[in-house]
């Protein structure tokens, strides 16, 4: 396909192997498909448009493009909060807050349209920190539904239940997600009667994960560690649930994954969990605590909720890949995205 005059940046460089990095690759692939130059200097004279994802600190440079036209588009996720909540060091609430700041006021006074990941998101910073003159629009995250997908050789196990959590890295801001992601394992091999083996995919810090094994014992836990994003489909073919850990998630990437892969997934009403697991696709159950102070959510519930999709997993691996791709095809979002940048729709 031959190049369409001028070029898209994608701020900042993100070279994380999960969230919005995963989501940068993405996109820049699927723009360049379509025949769309994609860098991330938004300093190039060529530039049409610029999409910010979260924020950077390159303001000077981005505004220097706004003076000359260049359309200014701002990706938001969540908000740093865990820092409220948990005793994390003074250098990790001040970079947080930070960070929150550098956020809103890219939304605030600089963004020509600011994308929200989810109705969930769009509320949440309408909440905490009021409304925007620029227009907002509401993109929820895809996939490539020909990378992930259920076709492929690999089995699930028979003489046991694979639960699979699948995060980026999992450190001491995210500990309750790991704390309760061995709880509902011990929870569903109570209720289900069969061994149930956790596969976490994520880097996980050790002393995190020696910590949890104190508290939850007896949990037959399998650490991957880092996945290539090659073998996230692979793994997910072999499970029979995934887990969704993450508390008061924007719009998870992990999620999408697993359901375009045929893989149910489960959890707790909090963040959008429950605007993108519908129907059949898994179960989403009340958190039954509060999940803005992290607390312990009801885990036997889930696991009670979880039993049907054990029991009739083809109904319900079917209804995943269905939901996915109805709602989290890669190329609809890129035209989605591409609306917001070039259209200024």
């Amino acid at each position: 396909m031959a190049a369409i005059s001028g070029s898209i940046a994608l701020v900042p460089v993100i070279n994380r192997v999960a969230g919005p990095g995963s989501f940068q690759l993405k996109l820049k692939a699927a723009l360049e498909r379509r025949g769309y130059r994609v860098h991330h200097d938004p300093t190039q004279a060529d530039t049409r448009a610029i999409l910010i994802i979260a924020g950077t600190r390159r303001l000077g440079e981005i505004l220097a493009a706004k003076r000359r036209g260049v359309r200014i588009v701002q990706r938001l996720n969540g908000i740093n909060y865990v820092h409220r909540r948990r005793h994390l060091g003074v250098k990790y609430w001040l970079r947080a807050e930070m960070g929150n700041l550098l956020l809103a006021y890219t939304r605030r006074f600089i963004a020509d349209q600011v994308v929200y990941q989810s109705n969930f998101t769009r509320d949440w910073w309408h909440s905490w920190y009021g409304s925007h003159k620029a227009p907002y629009t509401v993109i929820h995250n895809a996939v490539d539904l020909q990378a992930y997908s259920p076709a492929g050789p690999e089995t699930r196990p028979v003489d046991h239940i694979r639960v699979q959590v699948l995060e980026g890295h999992l450190n001491w801001d995210n500990g309750p997600a790991l704390e309760n992601a061995h709880r509902y394992a011990r929870a569903l091999e109570k209720a289900a009667g069969q061994r149930v083996e956790l596969v976490i995919a994520a880097d996980v810090l050790p002393a995190l994960r020696d910590s949890v094994h104190g508290r939850v014992p007896g949990v037959w836990a399998e650490y991957l560690g880092v996945t290539a994003r090659e073998q996230i489909p692979v793994i997910s073919r072999q499970a029979h649930l995934q887990y969704s850990a993450e508390i008061n998630p924007s719009c998870p990437n992990s999620v999408i994954e697993a359901l375009a892969c045929g893989l149910p997934v489960v959890g707790f009403d909090s963040g959008s969990l429950a605007e993108l697991v519908q129907g059949d696709a898994g179960r989403v159950v009340a958190y039954g605590s509060n999940p803005w102070k992290l607390e312990t959510p009801d885990i036997e519930s889930l696991a009670q909720a979880s039993l049907p999709l054990l029991a009739n997993p083809q109904h319900y691996r079917l209804a995943a890949r269905a939901l996915a791709e109805a709602q989290f095809d890669l190329e609809t979002m890129t035209e989605a995205y591409l609306r917001t940048l070039i259209d200024g729709q």
